[in-house]
């Protein structure tokens, strides 16, 4: 009998809502952070033949700590090759990646992503807040054959245009992502901490399909800076097992992705380092 946790954060149940779009045997290119976080709790629990591939061109790691950037070498632990920068990336334009994970700054409600700054009142080049910028994540959003995107909620983050438009999504909606020539069908989900987003096959428009235990469909509303679409059949998600957050915390157990990295500091992440090569290994040995 399944057990349902009644004691997770939000950031958790989006983790778990990321692992739930992933399928066994799938082939999926995920960014560090939250992306990654479900990817490794699918990859133990119900996806164990998933293959993670991570943008320093490790395929098929199994790392023995908490990969917190590209170069970190934890991308290379127990991995099953690991190819050159433009050889994983070519690959994936050739669509051999099933799916993508990114996230960003900001989305709008075709799926587009902004990760290079916001403008407020100034004009580009001259961003009021620079950010980091695209990275892999616009070659995984174009390329890909389908992407999913991870968003905590809010006014700032679903936007109705993104300020720049970093890593493609649905473009202007209906045709114009084949019009413009790129192979990947595009994102299928926005997970957020609050509920799921799916998108029109029309319009490609953004709708709300589901919500978390205790949020309402006007919690979201107020949380999305457009007119959001609801589906006429929103549904209240299926909550965290237990299993799904023992596992969260003992691959995160400083909450350096689930705490939306306000926990990183040198000391925790050395901590982490030292416990994590007594914790990982039995995590994956449950699979």
């Amino acid at each position: 009998m399944v057990q349902y946790s009644k004691d997770y954060t939000p950031s958790e149940f989006q983790a778990v809502l990321t692992a739930r779009e992933i399928q066994d045997g799938q082939v999926i290119f995920v960014g560090v952070g939250m992306p990654l976080l479900g990817a490794l709790l699918a990859s133990v629990t119900h996806a164990p033949n998933v293959i993670i591939a991570t943008e320093s061109g490790a395929v098929g790691p199994q790392p023995l700590r908490l990969m917190l950037g590209a170069g970190d070498n934890g991308n290379l632990e127990n991995s099953i090759a690991n190819f050159s920068l433009w050889r994983l990336f070519s690959d994936m334009q050739a669509g051999f990646i099933d799916l993508g994970a990114v996230g960003g700054a900001q989305v709008d409600k075709y799926g587009n992503l902004n990760s290079n700054g916001i403008f407020g009142d100034k004009q580009y080049p001259y961003f009021k807040s620079r950010l980091p910028g695209s990275g892999g994540a616009s070659d995984i959003a174009s390329s890909a054959r389908q992407t999913i995107i991870t968003m905590p909620l809010g006014k700032r983050r679903f936007v109705e245009k993104v300020d720049f438009l970093t890593s493609p999504g649905h473009m202007d909606g209906g045709n114009s992502r084949k019009q413009a020539g790129l192979p990947g069908d595009g994102p299928v989900a926005i997970i957020s901490d609050g509920g799921i987003f799916r998108f029109d096959p029309v319009t490609k428009e953004a709708y709300l399909d589901g919500l978390r235990e205790g949020v309402t469909v006007d919690d979201v509303r107020a949380q999305v800076a457009w007119d959001l679409k609801i589906s006429p059949a929103v549904k209240v998600l299926e909550p965290p097992t237990v299993e799904q957050i023992e596992i969260i915390r003992g691959l995160d157990p400083y909450k350096i992705f689930s705490g939306g990295l306000k926990n990183l500091t040198f000391d925790n992440y050395m901590q982490m380092l030292t416990d994590s090569y007594d914790a990982m290994p039995k995590i994956y040995a449950s699979i």
